[in-house]
């Protein structure tokens, strides 16, 4: 493996951290195409990007941890750990493009017309899914989605813009949920055979990387006015849906 070629990894992880660290979502969706572009073995990838994730997670969470929604995160990595097993299923008997083309579509319908609610609508900030059911579902399709394509993110950002979250509550939910669930995702994804003989090596390299861009993004986050968060996060999930279009192998 050149130098040229692990230079460009760790860029590939960096933009995808640098994202993750900001919204708190969409790492794996960014990263992932850019090293299939590479060529990188896509186990490789899947196990990478996770371990990526979770060190995100845990950086942020630290200083999120307050604005947790702690009763709603119980019942998400309950639904995750029941949907992890389910993922690793998946990810060898399905073919990746038919789930990534099916959930970019979602994305770019949902992430277009929430926007265009909000934006031009003008509508009201009721929480919706108020029943406290709908987080273990939401936790499920999170932790099938995480084990078997590292996009956890999805469904959890799905379920806390129809609760209307605040943008501290939102983030500091989805890291605490992704750091939880996200030990279990790459225990799952060790187990199953997805770890490769390049995956310690690349993920030693990047890991400064990984470090620079949370830190980067925790600033930045910091930066975007909260009347604006919500609507970024709609845009962030179409440009996300596209990408998966792009490139859903």
């Amino acid at each position: 493996m050149s130098i040229t070629l692990i230079m460009l990894i760790m860029a590939a992880v960096f933009i995808g951290a640098f994202i993750r660290a900001i919204f708190g979502f969409g790492e794996a969706v960014v990263s992932m195409p850019l090293l299939a572009l590479l060529s990188v073995d896509l186990h490789t990838s899947i196990s990478l990007v996770g371990l990526a994730g979770l060190t995100v997670a845990l950086f942020t969470v630290v200083s999120s941890w307050r604005d947790v929604e702690k009763p709603t995160l119980v019942r998400l990595v309950m639904g995750a750990l029941i949907g992890i097993p389910l993922g690793l299923l998946l990810v060898i008997q399905l073919p990746a493009s038919i789930v990534t083309v099916g959930l970019g579509v979602f994305l770019i319908v949902y992430g277009s017309y929430s926007f265009w609610k909000i934006s031009l609508a003008k509508v009201s900030q009721k929480s919706k899914l108020q029943a406290k059911f709908w987080a273990i579902p939401a936790g499920i399709v999170s932790g099938t989605l995480g084990s078997a394509y590292n996009s956890h993110g999805v469904p959890v950002v799905v379920y806390g813009t129809l609760r209307r979250w605040e943008p501290k509550r939102f983030r500091g939910t989805l890291q605490a949920h992704f750091l939880i669930s996200g030990i279990f995702i790459v225990v799952g994804q060790a187990l199953g055979g997805l770890w490769t003989q390049d995956l310690f090596l690349l993920f030693g390299l990047s890991l400064p990387a990984i470090i620079v861009a949370t830190l980067l993004g925790m600033i930045l986050y910091k930066r975007i006015p909260n009347e604006k968060f919500e609507r970024y996060v709609f845009l962030l999930l179409v440009v996300l849906g596209c990408l998966l279009l792009v490139n859903p192998a």
